[in-house]
């Protein structure tokens, strides 16, 4: 029997956690496939190493396309001329896009061009934000993917609205859920100090969020308020940091800024929070899997399932909203369940469903 052969393709760091618990599952079937690993390294991060892909259980990319950074147009670009080489020397029966990053849509855009399937993990979000670059990349993918897997049903909703083919679209739950549950497995119980009585988490790095001064500091001034009542810890993304170093910005002693922090240390952190205060679109999703109060600093979400059931709640970037928010959150409890399929099970569940589509095509 002819094994199938997939080409994964990760834009930046978060993609390879969803891409982990896929290649588990594909090494457990490895009689039935093959696949390549591409890393377009749109995103420089030095955290990159053989340490991430070994924590990870994962190998290495075969293919380092080192596009790095620049404009959406350039960076696109850059990743599609450089991609289709690697697409032509493979030549994979699929090729398997996750998530809404730059390299998603123009991994897809080469694939469907040079007529190879495209299977999309994390398909028919949709914020309703077109001024959001991931919603732009959500669309353009999903117009032109080939095997849709939602993690939640608005997912599939939104592609029945499309007018995609009910038999192509499959909810499946969740690889980042499938990762998290993983990892927690293998964490070793953590030494890291906390601030005592409870602490909260803030990961902030929009730039609808941060670029603006004006946003930036309404923000902090709720930060500093919440953290009267409840001391935050703030990984600062590097995008953030430029800005807060910008405005001269001092946090109050209950405010303490870190580095950022590599997957398992900042799972160390926020699992052990009261709240996490984010506008991140992965972090609604985890909290909602570990039931831990969620504030998003957006006016949508493209993850309706974590409000609707899970433990998220849009509060805007308007300060009072913020405060009002995080007072809410503190003064009763929080309550949610883990959505439908959030069961460590979704990268079965895909490859499952290729292996029935491929092979019928094959």
């Amino acid at each position: 029997m002819q094994k199938v052969k997939l080409l994964l393709v990760a834009g930046a760091r978060p993609n390879f956690m969803k891409i982990a618990p896929v290649i588990r599952e594909l090494k457990r079937r490895s009689e039935e496939f093959d696949y390549v690993l591409v890393h377009t390294g749109q995103h420089y991060d030095e955290g990159m190493s053989d340490v991430f892909f070994r924590d990870l259980g994962i190998p290495a990319p075969e293919h380092h396309l080192n596009v790095g950074s620049g404009s959406h147009a350039a960076q696109t670009a850059r990743i599609m001329t450089a991609f289709e080489e690697v697409l032509q020397k493979e030549a994979p029966d699929c090729v398997v896009v996750f998530g809404d990053v730059n390299s998603t849509l123009a991994c897809s855009i080469v694939a469907k061009k040079l007529e190879y399937p495209v299977a999309h993990v994390e398909a028919g979000l949709r914020s309703g934000d077109m001024r959001m670059p991931e919603e732009v990349n959500r669309v353009v993918t999903d117009a032109i993917t080939d095997f849709f897997f939602c993690t939640e049903p608005s997912g599939v909703t939104h592609l029945q609205q499309e007018g995609k083919e009910a038999g192509r679209v499959f909810h499946v739950g969740h690889v980042m859920i499938d990762n998290l549950l993983h990892e927690l497995e293998s964490l070793p119980p953590s030494t890291a100090p906390t601030p005592d009585g409870g602490f909260g988490v803030v990961t902030l790095h929009r730039p609808s969020n941060v670029d603006s001064p004006d946003v930036l500091s309404g923000i902090m001034s709720a930060l500093a308020q919440i953290s009267e009542r409840l001391p935050l810890v703030f990984p600062v993304h590097p995008r953030t940091r430029q800005r807060l170093d910008a405005m001269s910005y001092v946090p109050p002693a209950t405010i303490e800024l870190t580095t950022p922090l590599g997957y398992r240390d900042f799972l160390q952190l926020w699992r052990r929070a009261s709240l996490v205060l984010t506008d991140s679109g992965g972090l609604q999703e985890e909290t909602t899997a570990l039931g831990i109060p969620c504030l998003t600093l957006r006016d949508n979400t493209e993850r309706p399932v974590t409000l609707s059931e899970g433990t998220n709640r849009l509060v805007g970037s308007d300060p009072e909203a913020i405060f009002a928010g995080a007072a809410a959150a503190l003064a009763q409890a929080v309550t949610g369940r883990r959505p439908e399929l959030w069961d460590g099970r979704a990268s079965q569940r895909i490859i499952e469903h290729l292996a029935r589509e491929l092979r019928a095509h094959h």
